[in-house]
């Protein structure tokens, strides 16, 4: 037996139809029944008197949009007493203002003074108003509501069980809202309460209890309690070190402070963890989130339905392996150590991985062919996705050169120093290259960028978070094994982690506190929704690779078909292949088209003709929805311009900032197209597909950028450093340097030292 204040309440709930709780967040989106409970401190103001109509009327909103989906949504909720003391206030000013007013002038009103209010007859005053008010704004989506008052002695007398049980029962199959709240008016007296300025209120523990037992008695699936803090933290919230709990297990007690409770009601967070604890042993999922905060407030239900990472989710599955929180503080603490190497040794560990990439080929080779039979057989991946999916010897020999290359050219990057100052006699100050911190790379499809991304972060000293996609989960598995082996080489195995739990990457993009980069390689789309998702976290990447190659009129026939095919066929699945075919107007109707069109449907690429060129034609090939395509297979759009000026303004327009090229004979042509296109990557008379971090000599790339803050074009490790400033000084002041001090700024500029180039 389980005591509630001091009401016993049975531990064993009745037999659960649906069985366990759900075990993790992502599960939550099939919770079918759910109840929401409303602490006094979501629904009412920061005055204690009155509601705060603006968040109740955002929360009856969600729980409406949760309904029409078709759930069953219950609603516990607190208010009745704040609303009464606001409607008993103003009955009693009104009355004695009045009275005041005839006896002793309106001058006197400023001194009326304001009895306390007994709890009880507040909720009797504020049970039928807060009713009203849930019912106006539940009309507004076609949504009826009712009301049920109970105490916790209902729940012991088994006919008054079975009555309250049956009554909710045919509410829900009637789609009608239970609004339920404890009967206040005739509850026991509680506690006195001393936040409220000596006024008592109706004890919380009561809903706090009530909706875990009615969680369990109806066979739920949720229970979201909102209170006014963001769910349960390791230490007192507020406090410095004070880290929020992601998930809550049954036995972590012994690891948490409770602090105060909230501003208003009996029960704390105390009380509201040993509810939720209740409630998961009977079968119920619990999260405890904050309903009051105004930036999330508006959406707090739904996303956590949605599955995303809001509270504290209280689970009794736990993991195996560390969170990726731990995860992101373990990728500091170890980045901040590899930082700390010797450049040599991390280029050791560099060139240890590049080695185990060709030792460990049939390993890796066989975990990547159950990753391919696995997408084959469920038939969820396109052919282009296949192929970058798919390894093979060749691929790992590239691979290790391009980390042994990394590995050479990373022994002057960190620490090197790239400006020194003497700001004045013994004060010299240096700007340095560091690490940035901890990066987050979000991948698909391509489990050789797991170990590129890795010997970049390792040559740049920057901690790593990897997120591959699940359709490469064998092949990422052993190659993240393979990368912390060589770490371990000079025990920094932690500095690149792995996240296996089922984190969504919308809720990875929140991390703001662990990371501070994000870098996307995968589909526009993956990228777009990283960009969207991502809050406080700057992102590094393209949405899109709409390349362009420009034929002018003095292209060499020779080159044209060579590049072109290079640039569609090589690869059409890349970011840097080829999508716009821009063609000068002169070369229409000339063996030069002719050869390239013959060219194109050899190689089976699917014509799509944008406006003008479709103007010229009497038969054209389809004509292109969007000259703002990326098409990553076999098919490419050909449009026709006037002359170069008008080739750089379409692809100003059209294309995403990628990589743009000429094919032309014309020097001062070339030279007008590579100044004026405004791309990270622009090329004269060579093919798309070399912008790449490998062919440009950077060992690889963890990206392609196409901002223009930090770095732009295939990111190497040069992208992935910053810099800090070190000042030297010898018992330095400013006030030595105002206008009556005794020293002068001399500002020179000093020599670098001689950079290491071997």
């Amino acid at each position: 037996i389980r005591f509630w204040s001091n009401i016993p309440f049975i531990t064993v709930p009745l037999s659960r139809a649906h069985g366990k709780s759900f075990a993790h967040r992502s599960e939550l989106k099939h919770a079918k029944r759910i109840v929401v409970k409303l602490g006094s401190a979501v629904v009412t103001r920061g005055d204690e008197c009155g509601l705060a109509l603006g968040r109740l009327a955002s929360i009856v909103e969600q729980v409406s949009m949760l309904q029409n989906q078709g759930r069953e949504m219950m609603i516990v909720t607190s208010g009745a007493v704040a609303f009464g003391k606001q409607r008993l206030r103003h009955e009693i000013l009104l009355s004695q203002s009045v009275r005041q007013a005839l006896h002793s002038g309106q001058s006197q009103l400023k001194d009326v003074a304001v009895p306390v209010l007994e709890a009880r007859a507040c909720a009797a005053a504020g049970q039928s108003g807060l009713m009203a008010l849930y019912e106006a704004m539940f009309t507004q989506y076609s949504i009826c509501a009712a009301q049920i008052l109970v105490t916790n002695l209902d729940f012991h007398d088994e006919q008054k069980r079975r009555n309250l049980n049956g009554t909710l029962h045919e509410l829900l199959r009637m789609n009608i809202v239970p609004i339920i709240n404890t009967n206040d008016a005739v509850v026991p007296p509680p506690e006195p309460n001393s936040d409220l300025q000596g006024v008592n209120v109706i004890s919380v523990k009561d809903n706090d209890s009530l909706a875990a037992r009615l969680a369990v008695e109806m066979k739920t699936d949720l229970l979201i309690v909102l209170s006014d803090v963001e769910g349960l933290f390791d230490s007192p919230p507020g406090s410095d070190d004070a880290k929020l709990i992601d998930i809550f297990y049954p036995g972590d007690q012994q690891s948490v402070t409770f602090g105060t409770k909230s501003r208003v009601g009996m029960g704390g967070m105390e009380a509201k963890v040993k509810a939720a604890l209740w409630a998961l042993q009977g079968g119920t999922s619990v999260v405890i989130a904050n309903g009051t905060h105004p930036k999330i407030s508006g959406h707090v239900i739904t996303d956590i339905v949605e599955g995303k990472k809001v509270g504290t989710f209280f689970s009794e599955v736990k993991p195996a392996g560390p969170t990726v929180e731990q995860q992101g503080e373990m990728a500091r603490a170890g980045g901040r150590t590899l930082a700390a190497l010797q450049p040599e040794q991390r280029a050791e560990i560099i060139y240890r991985l590049a080695d185990l990439l060709t030792d460990q080929r049939e390993e890796i080779l066989l975990a990547n062919k159950k990753d391919l039979e696995e997408a084959e057989n469920k038939g969820r991946l396109a052919l282009p996705l296949l192929k970058r999916l798919s390894l093979s010897t060749s691929k790992l020999n590239s691979l290790a050169i391009g980390l042994r290359q990394i590995a050479a050219s990373s022994k002057d990057s960190v620490g090197r120093i790239i400006r020194r100052t003497r700001i004045a006699k013994d004060l010299d100050l240096e700007q340095v290259t560091v690490p940035i911190g901890v990066l987050l790379v979000i991948f698909e499809s391509r489990p050789d960028c797991l170990p590129q991304v890795s010997a970049l972060a390792i040559a740049s000293g920057n901690g790593l978070l990897l997120k591959g996609g699940k359709e490469a989960a064998h092949s990422n598995q052993i190659l993240h094994h393979l990368a912390q082996e060589a770490l371990s080489m000079h025990g920094v195995k932690d500095a690149v982690q792995l996240v296996n739990t089922r984190e969504e990457v919308e809720d990875l993009c929140r991390l703001d506190k662990l990371i501070d980069l994000i870098i996307p390689r995968g589909s526009s789309q993956l990228v777009r929704d990283i960009q969207k998702a991502a809050k406080g976290i700057p992102v590094m990447g393209h949405s899109e690779g709409i390349c362009h190659v420009y034929v002018d009129t003095d292209a060499s026939v020779e080159k044209v078909t060579r590049i072109i095919r290079d640039s569609k066929c090589e690869y059409p699945a890349a970011c840097n292949a080829l999508e716009t075919l821009l063609i000068h107007r002169d070369l229409l109707r000339t063996p030069l088209f002719d050869q390239i069109i013959d060219m194109l449907r050899v190689e089976q690429v699917k014509i799509h003709a944008g406006p003008k060129f479709a103007s010229y034609l009497t038969f054209s090939p389809s004509e292109v929805k969007s000259l703002r395509t990326e098409y990553g297979d076999l098919e490419c759009c050909i449009e026709v311009v006037d002359s170069v000026q008008e080739a750089v303004e379409h692809i100003h327009k059209y294309g995403s900032s990628h990589t743009d090229v000429i094919i032309t004979e014309n020097e001062e042509t070339a030279e007008f197209f590579l100044q004026h296109v405004d791309s990270a990557c622009v090329f004269w008379n060579a093919s798309t597909r070399f912008s790449d971090g490998y062919r440009f000599g950077l060992g690889a790339e963890v990206g392609i950028s196409t901002s223009r803050i930090h770095a732009r074009g295939p990111v190497g490790i040069e992208g992935l450093l910053t810099t800090k400033w070190l000042l030297r000084g010898d018992n330095h002041v400013v006030s030595d340097f105002s206008e009556h001090g005794t020293m002068k700024y001399l500002h020179e500029s000093l020599p670098l030292p001689q950079r290491n180039t071997i």
